[in-house]
């Protein structure tokens, strides 16, 4: 799997914000934000596994 690049322009106060979570974790700011985008894309990829199973057996 190859790798590409995202850059993203945000203001100084998120960036800090960042920064600041990421020390906490001992990561760099790339690291936390990869890391938080996978958490969110398994977050969603599971409710979604969750309301096809609740279909299936039709319990919605």
């Amino acid at each position: 799997m190859g790798t590409s690049v995202l850059s993203l322009r945000i203001d100084e106060e998120l960036l800090e914000r960042l920064r600041q979570h990421a020390a906490k974790r001992g990561m760099s700011v790339q690291d936390y934000v990869v890391q938080t985008l996978i958490r969110d894309d398994f977050d969603e990829r599971f409710q979604t596994a969750v309301e096809e199973t609740e279909k299936f057996y039709g319990l919605t």
